[in-house]
This record gives C-alpha cells, sequence and structure tokens, in this order.
C-alpha cells in the first residue's frame, strides 16, 4: 500500500522530505546558522540541510569540536534567540552533554540534532560509535537519548513510517520539539536516523509568526490586583528601585517595557550579577549589577542605605549562591524587607507584561532621583585597594584591568561586547561598566554553570553577527593562559570567517582561581611558549603590553585592525594583583576555613 493508494497521485507528488521540512522549521525559528561536526550518520543531515546551488538552505558552520559546537550553539541562542547544533551520533553528540548542561542551567533554548543509525541497521548489527561491551548479548542504541535525558532535557528518536502506506509524522515530529525548545527556553535533543531524512514525510502548515506558537497560552489571573498592591507601595515610597534578573534576557518585550516603566517614573534599577550585560550601565537610572559587598559601583550606596520598596523582576527562582554574594548574608536585596516578587509563573512571562502594560497606564508621580557619579566604579570597601583610574606608568594587571577598560569605553561611541572566560577573568570583569549591545548583551558568558573553554566559541558567534550586521561593536575576550590553552583550536574559524576579535590574555601561568597551590596541576603554560608565534601562525597581529598606557594603545590600535588581535599582559598570581571581587572572595574562603587572620579581617569588613 503506498502514499498515492491512499491520498492520490498529486498528494504523494508534493510531499516533502524530512530534510527539506527540518530545514524549513529550523529557519522559521530564525536558525541561519548551524554549529557542528560532520560524521558519517550525520552525513545526509548536512546534505539536506546546507545551502544548495539556489541559494536555499541553512550555514552549516564547522568547529573544532563537539563541545565547541555546543558552546557557540549556547551563544547563538544568547543573541539569535535560538541555536542549532548538528552532530553524529553517540561520538559526536556525548562531548555535547556539557554544553547541554550549560543551556539547562542558563535557560537557553538549543536544539541538539544528532545523526543516528538507519532504522533498518538497528538490531541487526554491533554499529561503530555504539557502547558496546564485549561481554553483552544485545547492542544499545539509545544510550545518547538516555544521557541528555539524564539532564532533564526533551529527547527523541524521530521515526519515520510505522506501517506502508501510512503517514510519516516525523516532520510535525521535529516542529513540535523544537517549539518546546523555544517556549519553555530549555535544549532539547532529537536523533535523526540517517535512512529518514530523505524519506518522505507530511506537509506542515507553519505560523505566520513566532507569536502565534503561544498566543493560546494563558497568564496568571489576578493581575489587577498585584497592581494595586505595587501601586500602594509606590505611594509610600520615596525611594523605590527595580531590581531586574537573568530570566529577562529572551523577553525584549518585557526588556522595553520595564525601561519605559523606570524612564517614566524616574525609577532606578540594577540587576543581578547573572543579568550584567542586558542593560545600558551608562544609562542615567542604571545603578550597575549589584552583589553585596562584591559590588563595585557608583550605586552601592544607593543601593544598601537609600532603597525603601523593591519590585524583583525575572530574577532567580531559587538563590544561586554566586549571584547573592556567595551566602556571605551582604547581599541586601535576597532579604529585603519591602519587596514586591515578580518572578514570571506563565509562558514567556506573559504575566508580567500584562503588570506592566498595565503599570504604564497609571498616574504617578514621578520620583527624585539623582544619578551617583557617573566617573566610574568605585571601591567601597576600605581595607581593598583604591579602584580608582590607573595612572599610565602603572603596571596592568586583574587589579586596574577593569578601570582601564571602562576609561577606553568611556572614551568610545563604539559598544564592546565582553566575552569573560571562567576564572580570574570572569571576576574581574563584573566591575566592566558596559554599553548596550544591538545584538542584546554586552557581558556574554554562562555565570550559573561556569563551564571553561565558552570564551572563544561565543566571541565566534558574536564577531560573526557584528560582521553580517554591520554593527559598530567590538568583540573582546577576556581570558587568562589556562582558558587560553583549553580551547585556543577555535581560533582557526576567525581566520575563515575572516572576523574581528580583540583577546586580552592575561599570562599568570595559572589554571585556577587565584594561586591555590604550587603542584604541578596548576601549572598550565611554560616560560617557553610564544603566543605571538601562535598569532601570526592565524594571520593575527598581537603585543605584550606591561603598563596601562602600552595597553590603552594597542587596544585601541587593535580596534581598527582586522582579524584576530591579542594582547598579551604579564599578569602574576600574587594576592596584591588580583581583581577585589577575587580578593573578597578568596577572604571569605579563608574565613569559611577558619583561619584566624581571615575570620578577623572578613568581620571587621562585614561588621
Amino acid at each position: 500500500m503506498s502514499y498515492e493508494m491512499n491520498f492520490g497521485k498529486a498528494y504523494n507528488e508534493q510531499l516533502p522530505t524530512l530534510g527539506e521540512t527540518m530545514s524549513d522549521v529550523i529557519r522559521f525559528f530564525g536558525g541561519q546558522h548551524i554549529y557542528g561536526v560532520g560524521g558519517d550518520f550525520a552525513a545526509n543531515l548536512i546534505a539536506a540541510l546546507s545551502v544548495n546551488e539556489h541559494g536555499e538552505g541553512i550555514q552549516i558552520n564547522p568547529s573544532s569540536n563537539e563541545m565547541h559546537a555546543g558552546f557557540s550553539a549556547c551563544a547563538q541562542a544568547e543573541v539569535d534567540g535560538m541555536g542549532f547544533c548538528l552532530t553524529t551520533y553517540m561520538v559526536g553528540s556525548l562531548p555535547c552533554t556539557s554544553a547541554a548542561a550549560l543551556a539547562v542551567t542558563e535557560g537557553l533554548p538549543v536544539v541538539f540534532i544528532s545523526g543516528a543509525p538507519a532504522e533498518s541497521e538497528v538490531n541487526q548489527v554491533a554499529i561503530h560509535h555504539t557502547i558496546h561491551p564485549n561481554a553483552s548479548w544485545k547492542a544499545e542504541y539509545d544510550n545518547a537519548l538516555e544521557a541528555f535525558s539524564a539532564l532533564g532535557m526533551r529527547v527523541e528518536r524521530l521515526q519515520g513510517q510505522r506501517v506502508e502506506g501510512h503517514p510519516n509524522l516525523a516532520g510535525q515530529r521535529f516542529y513540535q520539539i523544537v517549539s518546546e525548545a523555544y517556549k519553555n527556553k530549555q535544549p532539547v535533543f532529537i536523533e535523526v536516523p540517517r535512512d529518514q531524512v530523505f524519506a518522505k514525510t507530511q506537509p506542515i502548515k507553519l505560523p505566520s509568526t513566532l507569536d502565534n506558537i503561544c498566543c493560546g497560552s494563558n497568564i496568571l489571573a489576578g493581575t489587577e490586583l498585584i497592581v494595586d498592591n505595587i501601586l500602594d507601595k509606590l505611594s509610600q515610597a520615596k525611594a523605590p528601585m527595580l531590581y531586574l534578573g537573568d530570566r529577562l534576557k529572551h523577553n525584549e518585550k518585557l526588556k522595553c517595557l520595564i525601561i519605559n516603566f523606570a524612564n517614566k517614573f524616574n525609577i532606578p534599577y540594577a540587576t543581578t550579577w547573572f543579568a550584567k550585560g542586558l542593560f545600558d550601565e551608562y544609562a542615567p537610572l542604571c545603578l550597575g549589577a549589584y552583589n553585596g559587598i562584591f559590588t563595585q559601583t557608583t550605586g552601592r550606596d544607593y543601593i544598601e542605605q537609600q532603597v525603601d520598596y523593591v519590585i524583583d523582576i525575572a530574577t532567580s527562582i531559587f538563590p544561586q549562591d554566586s549571584n547573592i554574594a556567595f551566602g556571605t548574608g551582604t547581599h541586601k536585596m535576597e532579604h529585603f524587607g519591602n519587596k514586591t516578587l515578580l518572578k514570571g509563573g506563565s509562558l514567556l512571562e506573559k504575566d508580567l507584561i500584562a503588570i506592566f502594560e498595565r503599570l504604564m497606564e497609571q498616574d504617578i508621580n514621578p520620583f527624585e532621583f539623582t544619578a551617583p557619579s557617573q566617573r566610574g566604579f568605585t571601591a567601597l570597601s576600605p581595607q581593598l585597594e583604591s579602584n580608582e583610574l590607573a595612572r599610565g606608568d602603572d603596571d596592568i594587571d586583574f587589579n586596574n584591568l577593569a578601570q582601564t577598560l571602562n576609561d577606553l569605553q568611556a572614551q568610545d561611541v563604539n559598544t564592546y561586547v565582553y566575552l569573560p572566560e571562567v576564572g580570574n577573568s570572569y571576576f574581574a570583569s563584573y566591575s566592566l561598566k558596559v554599553r548596550q549591545s544591538i545584538l542584546g548583551r554586552s557581558w556574554l558568558t554562562n555565570p550559573w554553570y561556569g563551564a571553561m573553554g565558552t570564551a572563544l566559541p561565543y566571541a565566534r558567534v558574536v564577531a560573526q553577527r557584528i560582521k553580517s550586521q554591520q554593527i559598530a561593536e567590538r568583540a573582546v575576550v577576556i581570558i587568562g593562559d589556562g582558558g587560553f590553552h583549553f580551547q585556543l583550536n577555535e581560533l582557526i574559524h576567525f581566520l575563515k570567517d575572516k572576523s574581528d576579535v580583540t583577546i586580552v590574555y592575561m599570562r599568570n601561568n595559572v589554571f585556577h582561581l587565584g594561586k591555590s597551590g604550587d603542584g604541578a596541576i596548576y601549572h598550565c603554560n611554560d616560560s617557553e611558549f610564544d603566543v605571538h608565534s601562535l598569532v601570526k601562525a592565524y594571520q593575527g597581529d598581537s603585543k605584550t603590553c606591561s603598563s596601562v598606557s602600552e595597553f590603552k594603545a594597542y587596544f585601541k590600535a587593535c580596534g581598527q585592525q582586522t582579524g584576530i588581535s591579542l594582547i598579551e599582559v604579564p599578569a602574576k598570581p600574587i594576592e596584591a594583583r588580583q581583581s577585589n571581587e577575587l580578593k573578597l572572595l578568596n577572604l571569605y574562603i579563608k574565613s569559611q576555613n577558619g583561619q584566624a587572620e581571615a575570620v578577623e579581617a572578613w568581620q571587621a569588613l562585614t561588621q
């Protein structure tokens, strides 16, 4: 029995293949690029999805390895709204589990697609790439599905025609699963048997817009009661504040509503650490990213001493230690007494949108608020070194890197999109003062999950978008030598893409936060390593800069160059040269470990 017998010849002839449907669905969700690594089980997928001679299809971007492909897809989800990763069966998909865990933790809609053995191959022979102990009497084919499922993800292997002549619904299933990722802002994992890619599937009619996917979603009842409560508290407040969380990153409509609300009624706002980069920190009402004692912004005094009412919007439901001052008890917002919590309980935060739409209609007298000094960020802890702008003849290191970059950004109308690597570079980057990026975020990393090896894969995506959209912005990677060696093979893609990146390479020869010890495991570099020869091999330019003035001069020059530009900074792994954030963190850890001097010093800071 055939389709033709059941539905007619004309219907049968217009049926699309699964690969064609997948391509249509991916492009509907904004996917112009897929990051991945090829393989025999993925070959049909690559052929079906790639741009053809008519210019139709998707750009397949090869990655240096599968983990980096997954990380780039995560960055794609951050800047494009959806991310797509393509690998081969098992040996290709399993390395993506770390990127998938990152996507789960950070709330990123990434579609991990893997080729798989043909349905006709399964259970006929032990297939390469499968996990198949010699002692086993059967082959296991679902290990990757089980691995991704263990992360809490939606997983599925697409199935073709179950009975000859009956509908093949694989295309519809693919659309449904990708829709789940989009609506819930969570990753999914899909295996596609290689014999199904060119098989005919039932045609689907895509919605006219992405908004129509969720048009039938409900919002929580009682919006008017919440608005009345906020209005009542605002009427009694003299110094209110909005405290904004990272769940806003995929909701541009809500972000715009919140900023319009703040501007209309002159209410200042701060972000959590994890939401850094979502808003323009040069805006008069922005107080920067707040995290208790670790905060170096000029707005900290207002937050901790003057605010009398807080509207907490889209912050994490479950507190994360690094986002609430590592549980030091110094985070004033977490347990603020007079606070309204707006976490967002409906799909795409439609309940929060409804609340702020009603608030915008209200007649509220604008509040009196004068922005703190816009000079820059100032250290507020008396025991720490001053965070004033470094002098030109000062040595450049982690302790004054943020101040130096802030001075450069203040003088430059072009936005810097910072991509700090996890570690010393990550903590030093919180004192950066960031402008608003057209890409949606000007500070991009994975602060919750904290995976190493993301800075260059992330920067690749950002640099591609800056180039393709002809944006007057600049991708700036901040990375130590440990993180750099972890992922330097990604540099080849900046050369291939002919995209521009500035890499601030903090060379301290330590593969850990601060300096945890002198064991061999912490030594990630060698004095004979010549990073300049490496950069030259990638057709890039580089220079060692030891002073603030040298750094500033070459950083400005890098902005006029194309391709890879690397600034080597001879950093020293000593406490005096660490960032204030890391000094505080190390002091806190020592005090928690019972070191008497650290306990005394910490008490002096926090009393």
